[in-house]
C-alpha cells in the first residue's frame, strides 16, 4: 500500500511539474504552438496536448487555429482571464502607456505629450488617469491589473524606486514612484531606467530572444543602454550601469545636465545635433534631421554619420569588456538606418578587440519603438508572476 502511494504521489508530482513547465514556457513565449511546446520544454506531442486540454479546460490556457510553414498547428496562449499588466514609459517630452494580458499582448494604448522639465507628481497624476481610462476601454475592473511597470530615464534603485541621479531627472529626484503611483490605484508598482527595460524587452521580446547577452542603445533627446548578461539586467550598485550617455566624448566640453563635462549626450543627443545645423537649417528636429539624412540632404548625412561614429567609439569598450552577441540601436535617430549604422559599425570593429566570430552584430531594434513601454509590462509581469491552480487540476 506504501508503495502504491508513493507511486502514485510521485506520479502526481511529475504531472504538476510538467503543468508548470508548460505554463511558464507559454509565459516567456507569450504564444507558441504545440510542436513548438514539446521541443522547448522536451515533453512528447501526447503529454502536451493532454496538459493542454486540462489548462484550457481550468482556464489557464487558450488555444487558437493556426498554420506553420503551411501546416495546420494549435497556438497555445495564457488565457485573457488570468489578468492584465500595465506598462508606462515617462520619456523626455512623452508618456507612453500600454495595457497587456499575461501573454503580454497588447490590448490597448495611449500616448501624451510632457512639457520639458516634467515633474513627478503631475506625471504620475497623469500616469494613473491612463491607466484607468485604458483600463475601462477594454471592458476590465482596475482589479483586473495585477501590477504596474514604470521606466523612467534616468538611473533608479530598483530597491526602492527612487532616482539615484537626481540632476538627470530634477522634476522626479524626491519622489517615491511605487508608493505615489500604488496608492493611488490600489496596485504594485515597480520601477526601473527606461534603457533597462528596453533591454528587457529585447531580450524577451525582440531580437535578442534566445541569445544570453546584449547591449540595447537608445537614440532620443538623451542617449541610454542597457546591459543583459547571462539573461539578466544589470543594474550596478546604485541603478546607474550602462549610463553610457555620460561617458567622456570632449575633453573639456560644455558642463552636461549629470554636472559631468564633455559627456556622449552632449555631442549625439537631439539638442547637440540640432544646434549644429542651426545656423544652415534653421530649428530642425530630430526626426526632420533623420528623415533629411535619408532623403541626400549632406549636412544633415554628416551630422548623423558623426553621431555614428562617436557612439560606436563609445561602445568599443563596453563590447570589449561585455562581448555581447548583438548590440541594438533604437529611438528616433536609430531611423537613419545605415547613414548611423555604417560609420558605427566601421568604428566598432576598428576599436573593439577582434573576435573569432567576427565583429558583433548591430541591428536596429524590430520593437517599433516601442521597446521601453513593452519593457515595463515584462517587469510588472514578472513581478506578479501568474498564479497556476494546478492543485486543482488533478
Amino acid at each position: 500500500m506504501a508503495g502504491e502511494r508513493t507511486s502514485g504521489g510521485s506520479q502526481t508530482s511529475l504531472r504538476e511539474a510538467n503543468r508548470a513547465r508548460i505554463v511558464s514556457a507559454v509565459q516567456h513565449r507569450g504564444s507558441i504552438t504545440q510542436i513548438e511546446l514539446a521541443g522547448v520544454t522536451g515533453l512528447s506531442t501526447a503529454t502536451i496536448s493532454n496538459i493542454v486540454k486540462e489548462l484550457v479546460a481550468a482556464g489557464v490556457l487558450q488555444t487558437t487555429p493556426t498554420s506553420r510553414s503551411g501546416r495546420r498547428a494549435q497556438e497555445v496562449s495564457l488565457a485573457r482571464n488570468l489578468g492584465l499588466v500595465a506598462g508606462v514609459h515617462v520619456g523626455e517630452r512623452e508618456m507612453r502607456v500600454a495595457l497587456a494580458d499575461v501573454a503580454l499582448k497588447v490590448v490597448a494604448e495611449q500616448r501624451l505629450p510632457l512639457p520639458p522639465g516634467h515633474r513627478a507628481d503631475s506625471g504620475l497624476d497623469r500616469a494613473a488617469l491612463l491607466i484607468e481610462e485604458l483600463v475601462e476601454t477594454v471592458g476590465a475592473p482596475i482589479g483586473e491589473v495585477l501590477a504596474i511597470g514604470v521606466g523612467i530615464p534616468a538611473p533608479v534603485d530598483t530597491r526602492t524606486g527612487r532616482v539615484t541621479a537626481p540632476r538627470i531627472l530634477a522634476g522626479w529626484a524626491e519622489a517615491d514612484v511605487p508608493a505615489v503611483l500604488g496608492d493611488r490605484l490600489g496596485l504594485p508598482v515597480l520601477v526601473d531606467n527606461d534603457s533597462n527595460l528596453g533591454a528587457l524587452a529585447e531580450a524577451r521580446l525582440g531580437i535578442g530572444r534566445g541569445l544570453s547577452d546584449l547591449l540595447w542603445v537608445g537614440l532620443g533627446h538623451g542617449i541610454g543602454m542597457g546591459v543583459v548578461v547571462d539573461g539578466a539586467v544589470v543594474h550596478g550598485r546604485r541603478g546607474a550601469a550602462g549610463e553610457i550617455g555620460h561617458v567622456l566624448d570632449v575633453e573639456d566640453g560644455s558642463t552636461c545636465r549629470c554636472g559631468l563635462r564633455g559627456c556622449l549626450e552632449g555631442s549625439i543627443g537631439s539638442a547637440a545635433l540640432a544646434a549644429r545645423l542651426a545656423t544652415t537649417h534653421g530649428h530642425l528636429a530630430l526626426r526632420d534631421i533623420v528623415g533629411r539624412a535619408l532623403a541626400g540632404d549632406a549636412a544633415c548625412g554628416r551630422v548623423v554619420g558623426d553621431a555614428g561614429r562617436r557612439l560606436g567609439r563609445a561602445l568599443s569598450t563596453a563590447v570589449t569588456v561585455l562581448d555581447p552577441d548583438v548590440v541594438v540601436i533604437d529611438g528616433d535617430l536609430a531611423g537613419a538606418g545605415e547613414v548611423l549604422l555604417g560609420p558605427l559599425r566601421t568604428e566598432l570593429e576598428a576599436r573593439a578587440v577582434p573576435a573569432e566570430g567576427g565583429p558583433v552584430r548591430v541591428e536596429v531594434s524590430g520593437l517599433g519603438g516601442a521597446a521601453r513601454v513593452r519593457g515595463a509590462l515584462v517587469l510588472a509581469l514578472d513581478a506578479h508572476r501568474v498564479g497556476v491552480p494546478i492543485g486543482s487540476l488533478t
